[in-house]
């Protein structure tokens, strides 16, 4: 009989990630609020910057990405070593499930966490065991009942996404001393400039620990999404072996360009900032003028919660044939909410206004 090849037992429970839709067919404008894309686009010197490097295209790029390496530990106050950059936080978030899951290991993963951490644990034999949320936000209670054994990696998105729920740097402290020694406490920390205290970030806690990751993305506020640029902070013996099973060239030079211009522009991050905090906290006063509610948000989106007895695939369809695209969660067991991105001010207008017409429908 003949065999074919067949992939490692568990895969095939992996339900794949679904980026944000781009389109909306038959409108001819469209206002994508999928993605959590940033409505300011890029900073102007990370433009021209990627645009410099595209004149280097036949050479290879940094490997160790050295200069944006130590530029960020100049920024955060960081040990250039224990740094690592990747094509995006996912793959060094996938890459430390790769080096400290085995099969059947488990990881705590938050009820309504990032999708990404059930992904990289079952796609290297590991077990997710979900953690149950009070209020759409992380429970250290409930985290570290959650632990046992076999459990190698918590998991813990803070600022989380899809809620935008965060917990304080008093609980994830609590988080911390609870875990046993050996157990990993990945916090990735991709929302981290839109957010204001009392959330804090982990990099302080991570300088003297063993068993802390931080990852970080310039896709959000630097708007660098489509350069595919993140990084992380790691323990010197956990970067050493993250860095043995990192592919050679990684970062394109191009995005290692991009994000060092983007990440010098202080004036282009300060106004991102700022454009964000107006404009979700004016959409959600106008959700909630229309009878939604949302959870308070330390992001740059919403999470939208729609009224009893109001179908969330019918108002998602009903706001695409209207050209408003926003993000279905019923992939994340939340079937009646709505993720919602800030957008342009035209496009958080038309969201508004094509939320009322439906809702009136």
């Amino acid at each position: 009989m003949t065999q074919t090849p067949r992939p490692r037992p568990g895969l095939e429970k992996i339900a794949p990630y679904i980026p944000g839709v781009s389109q909306a067919p038959g409108v001819a404008r469209v206002f994508k609020l999928s993605s959590n894309e940033s409505p300011l686009g890029a900073s102007p010197a990370a433009i021209a910057a990627m645009r410099e490097a595209s004149s280097s295209l036949h050479l290879y790029p940094d490997g160790g990405s050295t200069a944006l390496r130590h530029a960020l530990a100049r920024r955060h106050g960081l040990e250039p070593e224990r740094i690592l950059c990747g094509c995006g936080s996912n793959e060094l978030i996938g890459l430390v499930a790769q080096a400290y899951l085995d099969t059947g290991d488990e990881a705590v993963i938050p009820r309504y966490g990032f999708s990404e951490f059930e992904i990289v644990t079952r796609g290297n034999g590991g077990v997710p065991v979900m953690a149950p949320e009070t209020g759409f936000t992380a429970d250290v209670e409930a985290i570290l009942a959650a632990v046992g054994p076999r459990t190698r990696i918590v998991f813990l998105a803070n600022p989380n996404n899809p809620t935008g729920t965060f917990i304080t740097g008093a609980e994830v402290r609590r988080l911390h001393v609870g875990l046993p020694s050996h157990v990993i406490l990945l916090l990735d920390e991709a929302y981290a400039e839109y957010a204001e205290a009392p959330w804090e970030s982990g990099l302080d806690m991570a300088r003297g620990a063993q068993n802390i990751v931080v990852t970080r993305t310039f896709s959000k506020i630097f708007g660098l999404a489509a350069a595919r640029v993140g990084w992380g902070y790691l323990p010197a013996d956990m970067a050493e072996a993250v860095n043995r099973i990192r592919y050679p060239f990684n970062v394109s030079a191009a995005a290692q360009s991009a994000a060092l211009a983007a990440m010098a522009d202080e004036d282009f991050l300060q106004a991102a900032r700022a454009y964000n905090e107006h404009w979700r906290l004016w959409l959600a006063r106008e959700l909630a003028a229309s009878g939604l509610t949302t959870s308070p948000s330390a992001g740059n989106f919403l999470l939208a919660h729609l009224p009893r007895g109001l179908d969330a695939t019918d108002v998602y369809q009903g706001l695409l044939a209207r050209g408003v695209i926003v993000r279905p969660l019923a992939g994340y067991g939340l079937p009646s909410a709505l993720r919602i991105s800030v957008g342009t001010e035209e496009g958080n207008h038309a969201l508004v206004s094509a939320f009322r017409e439906v809702l009136k429908a």
